[in-house]
């Protein structure tokens, strides 16, 4: 039974939490320093992405109820935007776009969550960040950026305007269309933000949540009157409320009732802006989609828009508009007497 001693002392030696033959001596302790040396070379090893990476990395198409694509044609949609391929001043800023109106310089935004029943942030980064989310290198931004600068303080605004779309091209048609649809993820990440009811909208209305942001920016907060009725506590389930008079609106401009012609819903709320008299255009077709019937009929919708959203009428002071008629007749008046003295100098010449 001598075989059996071995054994035996391996189960004493389990019992008492001893190393037993079979089991690999103990290591040496780690050295504290050098661990610690080494979890923060790991974290410098590690890329830190920016909340616009982020942002890009977790966006996924079917976050959203409408075709992605389709919302960037949209936005490309050279009837409505400015297409170049090179750095371009802002015809009111001046300062550099490209492509569809991507700005090139601007800073990151605080833009502080107000809505105590919205747990979703906003997102405002800088154009260096979105550029980077495009997938293009920074280093090519600042080359861009140098040139469109270095034009600026030579060209004046003729200049611009006669060169504009003969500029060498910076960045190709592929490339624009990726910044069109880094800022219409942007967008769509930011609609959340401004409307709680995001995800239990249709297609086309979380379509034209998008559009508003995209268009107006951080300038959309401003729009009370229609932020106030999409997060209202009925605005979840679509109800017909006809204007009965005149509706002031967020700008302070009046909506007059149309009868059955007055769209009805959220639309009220943007019908008398100042951006819907003038993209009236566009604005049409993004109201429209804020129609829960848009689905079954856009034309009808966008029909029922445009009966109502008239075109902007620019309005002069009387004083100052006989004014201008005065100075035009004394203008042509005067032009009439030179012609007539030059008349006379040449017949005479010619006596």
């Amino acid at each position: 039974m001598s075989f059996l001693k071995p054994i035996g002392a391996c189960a004493i030696a389990l019992f008492l939490g001893l190393p037993a033959w079979s089991q690999t001596p103990p290591q040496p302790a780690e050295n504290p320093i050098a661990a610690n040396q080494g979890a923060v070379q790991a974290d410098q090893a590690a890329p830190v992405l920016s909340p616009a990476l982020r942002m890009m990395a977790e966006f996924k198409d079917s976050d959203v109820k409408f075709d992605v694509n389709e919302l960037v044609d949209i936005l490309r949609d050279r009837r409505h935007e400015g297409w170049v391929l090179a750095a371009y001043p802002d015809p009111r800023t001046a300062q550099p776009l490209i492509g569809a109106g991507f700005s090139l310089d601007l800073p990151e935004r605080d833009h502080p969550q107000t809505d105590p029943l919205n747990t979703h942030s906003f997102l405002e980064p800088s154009s260096a960040d979105l550029w980077q989310a495009a997938g293009f290198d920074p280093a090519r931004l600042s080359d861009i950026l140098q040139v469109f600068y270095e034009r600026r303080q030579e060209w004046s605004k003729r200049t611009w305007r006669r060169r504009l779309f003969s500029l060498p091209a910076q960045i190709s048609d592929d490339e624009a269309t990726q910044l069109v649809r880094v800022g219409a993820i942007q967008a769509i990440y930011n609609a959340r933000a401004y409307c709680r009811n995001f995800d239990q909208l249709n297609g086309p209305q979380q379509m034209a949540m998008a559009q508003l942001v995209y268009q107006m920016g951080v300038n959309l907060q401003h729009f009370n009157a229609f932020l106030a009725t999409i997060n209202s506590d009925a605005a979840a389930v679509p109800q017909v409320t006809p204007v009965d008079s005149a509706t002031v609106t967020q700008d302070g401009t009046a909506i007059a009732a149309v009868g059955d012609e007055t769209p009805e819903y959220w639309q009220k709320s943007l019908i008398g802006s100042q951006w819907a008299h003038k993209y009236r255009t566009r604005a049409i077709a993004v109201i429209a989609m804020l129609d829960p019937a848009y689905g079954d009929d856009p034309s009808a919708a966008e029909q029922r828009v445009s009966a109502v959203l008239r075109p902007a009428v620019l309005h002069r002071r009387h004083g100052h508009a006989a004014a201008t008629t005065r100075q035009v007749a004394a203008t042509r008046h005067s032009h009439r007497g030179s012609s007539r003295k030059s008349r006379r100098a040449r017949s005479r010449k010619q006596a």
